[in-house]
């Protein structure tokens, strides 16, 4: 019987692995990869990864994740932009994991729009740089991710998963709660990664809703509205987002149509309160500018 230990990799599989590619991690492509099993089942777990179901990773890099996943009996879809990692990794999978079920496509996450199959996980470690533009864009784009777990930065996790008042509350906290629920699920140790980084990294989990909170068009309008809302964070919200409406004047009146009070800061809203004024904005657009409507003149 084959050992479960030997289907993952360690720090010297790591360290080998990277001298044959002769692979330096860089900063700029935020390669720092996970060199610890124990931490690799576990994300896997927290994640309820299934046997049979399709999984989405991003940024696999030497293959630690992935092997992870790939143990428990899923299918995985690995998207790298790195040629000389995304050659590696089904060599890699086949060693280990022969039997493995491992598509790779080269390219760059912030830039695929199509993957095949239809994954219903998403489970990374996200390159740290990155993080919150790939989470939303595959959010955005692939309908059929109903579930992950990521890990990010310590920040930027605590951010994404942030509550309205929070200190850290802001724009992707906004975003990332259009698309579902979110909550940090645990720490994760430096030592746990070659080479080790200097900031500290948590594991955001996330479950979508079920149906689409508005239409696209309102998506739009109300990210505009968010972006402008914590652009001047300390500033109330008639001030910040006459940026958007034109006038502070403005700006009130469609706040206060959105039953919402104009003095309020945008960190005290909810993604719902940003949709009510975006749902007001439609309304004026649609009848013009002399509805009052000064937003993109």
């Amino acid at each position: 019987m084959t050992d479960p230990k030997a289907a993952l990799l360690g720090p010297a599989e790591i360290r080998d692995l990277a001298e044959m590619l002769n692979l330096t991690p860089t900063k700029k492509l935020g390669q720092n990869f996970v060199i610890d099993g124990n931490s690799v089942r576990r994300i896997v777990r927290i994640a309820g990864v299934q046997p049979g179901e399709t999984v989405v990773e991003v940024g696999p890099g030497l293959g630690s994740l992935t092997l992870g996943i790939l143990e428990v009996g899923a299918e995985v879809i690995a998207v790298e932009i790195d040629k000389r990692l995304a050659e590696q990794l089904p060599l890699t999978v086949s060693m280990l994991q022969p039997d493995a079920r491992l598509t790779v496509i080269r390219d760059d996450a912030l830039r695929i729009l199509s993957l095949p199959g239809a994954p219903t996980r998403l489970v990374a470690n996200l390159p740290y740089n990155v993080s919150v533009p790939v989470l939303l864009h595959f959010l955005e784009h692939f309908w059929s991710i109903l579930s992950g777990v990521v890990m990010v930065q310590a920040e930027v996790g605590h951010r994404i998963a942030a509550e309205p008042g929070s200190k850290v509350y802001g724009s992707p906290s906004v975003k990332a709660a259009w698309y579902g629920e979110w909550r940090t699920a645990g720490n994760v140790s430096r030592q746990v990664f070659w080479p080790v980084p200097n900031v500290d990294s948590v594991l955001v989990a996330f479950e979508r809703s079920r149906t689409s909170l508005a239409s696209e068009e309102l998506r739009l309008l109300t990210f505009e509205l968010v972006d402008a809302a914590f652009q001047q964070r300390r500033k109330m919200l008639r001030q910040s987002l006459s940026v958007v409406f034109g006038t502070s004047k403005t700006a009130s009146e469609m706040i206060e149509s959105a039953g919402l009070d104009p003095t309020v800061r945008g960190e005290q809203l909810t993604v719902h309160d940003f949709l009510a004024i975006a749902v007001v904005r439609q309304a004026a657009l649609r009848l013009g500018p002399d509805a009052g409507e000064r937003a993109s003149a």
